[in-house]
């Protein structure tokens, strides 16, 4: 007798003998109208797991900086960054700096002064906030070009810090993980260039953790560790609009504000455009992402009342995560 696989079977063995982009993928969960309809797991990882999820970070702290936001701790995403940094000496000469607003940084508008991101530069710094003021700003001013900066939405951190009087952390557990029944997370503090290639690179699950510098600040970039299933969570509070199990989380103007396409983009960013830290695929049908190094993903998709998430181990230029979800998954939901 011939044993037919379900799609869903298909998928998993799809996954497991790939050869291709799909086969660093250790989590899939699929949300459809509000209810779990495809959990699974490869290479060993289980229920809980968590792995690096890379750029998704970013997206995180979009959320956080729209509850301080909701909280009165920030005025408008038009403040300007120095405001929440009165003691930062700027560096002589230097003017475009006064100018940067919260905006800029959340848009990937914001001036650098780099070629390419000085990661060394800020990673082995003692306060990597402040070293990534200290690249904000330049010759040319504000120009409104978009460019991608993992190493400057970290003043995104020290904004929530100064904003909230409150470690990052401190802020995410109560304000955003709780409430979506994420387990509390805890600093990651042995930082050492040695362990962060090791954090980067493991393929072993990382715990409940969020990388932080020497200050104890988060990263914003990358570095918070997260399951397929919070990954998810998230995604879901996003399609109800900031509210999950009954709870706002964060107003349904600031999902709107974020999913808005501020700059739409070329080529080399798959004619995506850009909103406030998260990626916009389809305007109109209002699906969106955010996406990761690794193929990292919440994929949001308001339409067809679908989100995804999708946790896997670092392996770099995987540029057809969603293009995965919208052939291989979308149509089994």
């Amino acid at each position: 007798m011939i044993i037919k696989k379900t799609e869903f079977e298909q998928l998993h063995s799809y996954v497991e003998e790939s050869s291709g982009n799909e086969k660093n993928i250790c989590e899939i969960t699929a949300i459809k109208n509000g209810s779990m309809v495809y959990e699974d797991y490869w290479h060993g990882y289980r229920r809980g797991d968590t792995l690096n999820i890379m750029s998704v970070t970013k997206s995180v702290m979009a959320l956080l900086i729209g509850i301080a936001m909701d909280k009165g701790l920030i005025k408008s995403v038009d403040q300007k960054v120095l405001e929440f940094f009165p003691d930062y000496r700027v560096k002589r000469g230097e003017k475009t700096i006064y100018d940067v607003t919260l905006r800029h940084l959340l848009a990937m508008t914001a001036p650098y002064k780099y070629k390419s991101e000085p990661w060394t530069k800020v990673c082995t710094s003692g306060d990597w906030t402040k070293a990534a003021l200290d690249i904000l700003g330049g010759r040319k001013g504000i120009t409104g070009e978009f460019k991608y900066s993992t190493l400057g939405v970290q003043i995104l951190s020290g904004v929530i810090v100064n904003a909230s009087g409150m470690k990052v952390i401190d802020f995410a557990n109560a304000c955003l993980f709780e409430p979506l029944g994420i387990p509390c997370h805890t600093n990651k503090e042995d930082r050492s260039k040695e362990d962060q290639f090791n954090f980067l690179m493991s393929k072993e699950p990382k715990g409940d953790v969020w990388y932080a510098d020497p200050q104890n600040v988060n990263t914003a970039g990358w570095g918070l560790a997260l399951s397929a299933n919070d990954l998810a969570a998230i995604g879901l509070m996003c399609l109800q609009k900031g509210v999950y199990n009954g709870k706002r989380i964060v107003t349904e103007e600031w999902i709107d504000a974020f999913t808005t396409p501020y700059i739409d983009l070329d080529d080399r960013f798959g004619k995506m455009s850009y909103g406030f830290l998260w990626w916009i695929i389809d305007a109109n049908k209002r699906i969106y992402a955010a996406i990761g190094d690794g193929g990292n993903v919440i994929y949001v998709n308001e339409e067809k009342g679908i989100c995804v998430g999708i946790a896997g181990t670092f392996k770099p230029r995987i540029f057809d995560r969603v293009q995965f979800i919208q052939k291989k998954i979308e149509p089994l939901l």
